[in-house]
């Protein structure tokens, strides 16, 4: 497996392994990712900031993400505690999705480690990520790769603004 920065080639399977992921979301009664974000348009821009991260075998799409070293507003106030206190300096990863047929392989796991390794060697101490409340599936994907509950956050901005999520850290 290797991990590639998206480009606009990659639209097409981004876009289908985000449909899947809403559906399943939805599945779960969950409110998440279903208020047109992630959306096409926040994609290309991540083409343009060179943040989508792609985990690729055989030159299929298995997962997408956006990983960020820049401060989110959305991590300013929490309900609870950071592990590493109140930095601005971090890595984040944000619109984590697995595609359906790599569910359960362990590709989200693959794709986290693979953000731990970038954000070691651009020396920032830990990597940020929230979810839903209610997502069970990505908390304990979380919890399995080593990231640490700290509390909740108040989503600020874009089409979820106002929305409560759980935040992660793993320290490095």
């Amino acid at each position: 497996m290797e991990f590639i920065t998206a480009r606009p080639e990659h639209l097409a399977d981004m876009w289908r392994i985000t449909l899947d992921a809403k559906a399943q979301l939805k599945g779960l009664g969950l409110d998440q990712w279903q208020k047109g974000y992630p959306s096409l348009e926040v994609w290309q821009q991540d083409f343009v900031d060179e943040t989508g991260l792609l985990a690729v075998e055989d030159g299929k799409v298995l997962a997408a993400c956006a990983y960020l070293t820049t401060h989110d507003p959305s991590y300013t106030t929490i309900d609870g505690a950071w592990l590493t206190g109140d930095i601005r300096a971090y890595g984040s990863l944000h619109r984590v999705c697995v595609a359906q047929e790599a569910k359960g392989t362990g590709v989200a796991g693959k794709l986290f480690a693979h953000a731990f390794q970038v954000t070691r060697a651009a020396g920032l101490p830990s990597v940020r990520i929230d979810t839903h409340p209610g997502n069970a599936p990505m908390a304990r994907a979380l919890e399995k790769a080593g990231f640490v509950r700290c509390g909740t956050i108040i989503l600020k901005g874009g089409a979820e603004d106002g929305d409560l999520r759980v935040a992660y850290e793993k320290i490095l």
